[in-house]
């Protein structure tokens, strides 16, 4: 994929990305950082050994990984669920932060993501391109690799509003008064959006809405994305719920390892505390409030739907260790 001429220049990139993790860490603490970022050494050695454990005990020859994309929309949980599956040895994680995958968060071109599939040895090759995910059905049809798979993470609006205004600020008011001007030149906020979207965006004031009624329309026209491609219809994408994630976190990781036809083991959830989750509404626009309460409904319909499984090569199917 192409990259804007419109970015950042690198000083003024790196400027943001410091500012960001400065406010995290007030609001969240050093802690938080460090795990959600997994920059804790020690981890991250003992998983790349695990892997390297597996590679050479069950590597696969390359060309016989399949992709497993983890889609949907910022600050929806997909850390935790990346973490859970990258304690798995038969997962080759390429989060979003991985340099040669990916350019400040979004996918390098198509080429290179297809090579770097077909040269792992592992039964799955887990990538993460949420800038991506109004992608994701053309990513499934990626030639030259496996066929693929998609899980898209949701939360519930208010969480996750209130989880991304704590981290990126206005961010999402910002690209969507971008949207709105016709500012917002080739970066991803902006593609594949339909003209009953575009139609919504420019029927807003945003010098007047507040940073978390932002966050919340663009938790909608990035979360409508799941219907209007068409993937609730696709046995080869599985939406998966933050909320059921960490009310039974057992029951969803099984959920997706079936969709995955890999066999569940307790260490995939063991760094998920299962806690009821507490809904505490913000003040939303009351229009924006109301479009968020009809795709909830339809994500939280959906999300209960029964899985279909998708079964892969026997030659993937490898004892686990």
């Amino acid at each position: 994929m192409a990259h804007s001429d419109d970015e950042p220049s690198a000083l003024a990139y790196t400027a943001r990305r410091i500012a960001r993790h400065v406010r995290w860490v007030r609001t969240e603490g050093l802690r938080r950082l460090i795990e959600e970022d997994r920059l804790n050494p020690v981890e991250r050695a003992g998983t790349a050994l695990a892997k390297a454990r597996w590679r050479l005990r069950h590597g696969l020859p390359a060309g016989q990984a399949r992709p497993v994309y983890l889609v949907g929309l910022q600050r929806s949980g997909t850390n935790m669920l990346v973490r859970g599956l990258d304690n798995a040895p038969e997962f080759e994680v390429r989060n979003e932060n991985d340099r040669r995958l990916f350019h400040r968060f979004q996918l390098r071109a198509d080429p290179v993501l297809a090579a770097a599939i077909r040269r792992s040895r592992h039964a799955y090759v887990l990538v993460k391109p949420l800038c991506e995910s109004h992608r994701v059905d053309e990513l499934l049809a990626l030639p030259g690799v496996a066929a693929g798979l998609a899980v898209w993470a949701w939360r519930d609006v208010d969480d996750r509003a209130r989880s991304e205004v704590a981290k990126f600020g206005d961010a999402n008011l910002r690209a969507l008064r971008a949207i709105a001007d016709g500012s917002i030149g080739g970066r991803w906020q902006g593609q594949r959006l339909d003209a009953e979207t575009y139609e919504l965006i420019h029927g807003f004031d945003y010098d007047r809405m507040d940073p978390h009624t932002g966050a919340a329309l663009f938790w909608y026209v990035r979360n409508s994305l799941y219907f209007r491609l068409g993937l609730d219809r696709r046995a080869d994408v599985l939406l998966c719920s933050y909320e059921a994630l960490v009310a039974d976190p057992q029951r969803q990781l099984g959920r997706l390892c079936a969709f995955l036809d890999f066999p569940y083991h307790p260490r995939l959830a063991a760094h998920i505390a299962p806690r009821a989750p507490r809904r505490q509404p913000l003040a939303l626009d009351p229009r924006v409030r109301a479009l968020c309460d009809e795709l909830t409904g339809r994500l939280a319909t959906a999300t209960d739907a029964p899985i279909a499984t998708q079964p892969i090569p026997s030659a993937t199917r490898q004892d686990r260790d």
